[in-house]
């Protein structure tokens, strides 16, 4: 017999595939099953907290309604705020010419809300706004609204 008839005859055929592929993977034990489940939990309740806090911060939406100019220095803006009934939210309001120029601008704050004196629980309040303006408007709008930090 030569040595390459023992060689192949002496080594057994799994040990020659582990050999050239690999072992056998090992399963996983119900030790790391679990600690992988615990993971996915605490992961999950940590995006469903972000979730919560991010929708509890009370947004503002506004919605531009119209608009009207009194005369060359005056124009005047109407506009819904929908906010948290006791927060207090500003408003930016701009007054624009024909080449889209901001001719007025004013911030206005906007207070907590009587709840009955609105159907939707105080929420939506109608806001008219005059506004100084340095030319002729031809358009009025609301730029933006932003809750305002309770603890000033």
């Amino acid at each position: 017999m030569t040595s390459e008839d023992l060689s192949a005859t002496q080594v057994p055929a799994s040990t020659s595939l582990a050999n050239r592929y690999g072992g056998q993977k090992r399963a996983m034990t119900r030790k790391t099953k679990r600690n992988i489940v615990i993971a996915a939990l605490v992961l999950g309740m940590g995006f469903a907290a972000y979730i919560a806090t991010g929708s509890a911060q009370a947004p503002v939406t506004f919605k531009d309604i119209g608009y009207s100019t009194v005369d060359d220095t005056q124009a005047e803006v109407d506009y819904q705020v929908t906010k948290y009934p006791g927060a207090t939210a500003k408003c930016a309001i701009k007054a624009l010419d024909s080449k889209f120029a901001v001719v007025g601008w004013k911030v206005v704050e906007i207070g907590p809300n009587d709840p009955q004196d609105d159907p939707d629980g105080g929420s939506t309040t109608m806001q008219r706004t005059v506004l100084r303006t340095e030319s002729p408007a031809v358009s009025g709008i609301v730029d933006n609204c932003w809750i305002v930090d309770s603890g000033k």
